[in-house]
């Protein structure tokens, strides 16, 4: 048998590579280079990497009509699929990625030290573990697994056949189990955290896994477009397809948070070191809604009747259980992952709406330009609203107790006032990004017929909004509570990655027009 040479496009694949090969070269650098010189070293690699992969972004975006056209090609003998919605995550992916090594690499907030564990191996409370916060021990191996992380994300939203997909949600998942548990305080936390994500996440990707085999053993085919043709030109029983295609979205749902499979979001929101939250939060719900509507749209796009109604079911539960169980919180990194449950519902809305432009008038948004645009705005969000959680200390480390934020605006007014500008445009009020976001996705459901759920979705944004606003309330109407609330002054590291975030949620919300016109411009997702 001869052995045909794959063609693998480095020309279009070359930020992804790149983000992979810093990855590795950091575990390098943790293996030869000594202790004290890792971190400077890490810090400095992962920065220089993801901004010259963000510039290759950009290059290989502005080529895209010299690579199979205006909407882009197929790439690495059909695995992925360079196109203009990939490209536009992949710059987003990256820039949240930038402002999370800001957050990772801070040492003012606890004292000259990060917040990771110094030695993860060593048991809570021990001796082992009293050493090495005393040496000011480091686990720098965070740049890397965050460097390994993105790179599965990439490759998840630029998937294209099932078997990319499975790897890129491994390649992703896996360094997030272990950044779960590296919390330097609240170590039981942050372990009982990760074994979760870990547990719940293997089940979940046994779900994918065998959810890929039905849809090969009824499509006999691995790549989305050959799914939709098959599904389209077979008129047989669909029973392997549809436990196939459900079984797939479980695991699929399961990154996103959305309910029924929520449950892990809390705990591991909490849990985790709040670096580490905003980095999750942000870029793994980006990267797994490209790859849900990728799937849905391509490979799924003839199925549509079946895989709509379930969407409206589960959009409809995680907007209205994450709203009802928000407003239950006394955590506010509980309250902020209850939060996100919401928006994964909000982002679903978007999903049923028309993803092709040929089916809409002039002035209306697709499907796909709308979630792209939600999903830009909810990660500067988050990603500045975590920030300003790592601010709020105590003797025991971060504050998260809603008491511990009570009279928070007479304390420190900027912090206070940042915080809510996050809160407001989590809450949809108008002039911030968030309101823009919601808008954008329920126009594009209303264009679909979808209004039964932009309704319920409009009265969740309304209960939602109480529990954003009983903390506006606790920090500037409410006395504080014994000594108040204690804020640290940061670094230039995660003052910058929040003024980041404050200044997206202002701008996006006065001016979101570029944006979506950039998002109409990434066209839809190539077959």
């Amino acid at each position: 048998m001869d052995f045909a040479k794959p063609d693998i496009e480095y020309g279009q694949l070359w930020p992804l590579l790149l983000v992979f090969a810093i990855a590795c070269l950091g575990v390098v650098v943790e293996a030869f280079l000594p202790r004290g010189r890792r971190l400077l070293a890490q810090l400095a690699l992962a920065l220089a990497g993801s901004v010259a992969a963000l510039v290759g972004v950009v290059i290989v975006g502005l080529g895209l009509d010299d690579h199979g056209g205006a909407h882009g090609s197929v790439v690495a003998e059909g695995a992925l699929a360079v196109d203009g919605p990939a490209v536009f995550v992949w710059g987003l992916l990256l820039v949240i990625t930038i402002c999370g090594l800001l957050l990772f690499a801070e040492r003012r907030l606890e004292g000259g030290v990060s917040a990771f564990a110094g030695q993860a191996a060593a048991l809570p409370g021990t001796d082992a573990e009293r050493i090495a916060s005393s040496k000011g021990l480091d686990h720098t191996e965070v740049y890397p697994l965050m460097m390994f992380a993105l790179t599965g994300m990439m490759m998840f939203a630029a998937a294209n056949d099932l078997l990319t997909l499975f790897v890129g949600l491994e390649v992703l998942s896996l360094p997030l189990y272990l950044l779960s548990g590296l919390a330097r305080r609240r170590r039981l936390l942050s372990q009982e955290a990760a074994l979760k994500y870990f547990l719940l996440g293997a089940f979940s990707s046994g779900f994918v896994i065998y959810g890929i085999a039905l849809v090969y053993g009824y499509a006999g085919v691995m790549d989305f477009a050959g799914i939709n043709d098959a599904i389209a030109n077979q008129t047989g029983s669909r029973t392997m397809l549809l436990i196939g295609m459900g079984m797939i979205s479980v695991g699929l749902l399961f990154k996103v948070g959305a309910v029924p499979f929520q449950a892990w979001t809390p705990d591991v929101y909490q849990g985790a070191p709040t670096q580490v939250t905003a980095f999750m939060a942000a870029a793994t719900k980006i990267a797994a809604f490209a790859a849900i509507m990728r799937l849905f749209y391509v490979a799924f796009g003839s199925e549509r009747w079946t895989w709509e109604p379930m969407l409206w079911v589960i959009a409809v539960l995680s907007m209205v259980i994450g709203a009802v169980l928000a407003v239950a919180q006394s955590d506010i990194k509980r309250m902020l992952a209850y939060s996100s449950i919401t928006h994964t519902g909000f982002l679903l809305t978007g999903l049923v709406g028309i993803h092709s432009a040929d089916g809409l008038a002039d002035g209306q948004i697709t499907a796909t330009q709308s979630v792209l645009f939600y999903l830009v705005t909810y990660g500067f969000m988050t990603v500045g609203a975590f920030a300003v959680v790592t601010l709020v200390r105590d003797a025991g480390g971060e504050a998260t107790h809603l008491s511990r934020w009570t009279g928070l605006g007479k304390e420190s007014p900027v912090v206070a006032g940042v915080f809510a500008l996050f809160l407001l445009g989590f809450a949809g009020i108008p002039l911030t990004a968030g309101f823009a976001g919601k808008w954008a996705v329920f126009a594009s459901a209303m264009s679909a017929g979808a209004w039964p759920i932009v309704v319920i979705a409009v009265l969740t944004s309304a209960m939602a909004a109480f529990f954003y606003i009983r903390v506006i309330v606790l920090m500037y109407f409410y006395e504080p509570i014994g000594d108040g609330p204690s804020v640290t002054l940061p670094s230039f590291l995660t003052a910058t990655a929040i003024g980041i975030g404050a200044l997206a949620t202002v701008v996006l919300g006065v001016v979101p027009g570029p944006l979506l016109d950039l998002a109409a411009h990434a066209g839809e997702f190539i077959r």
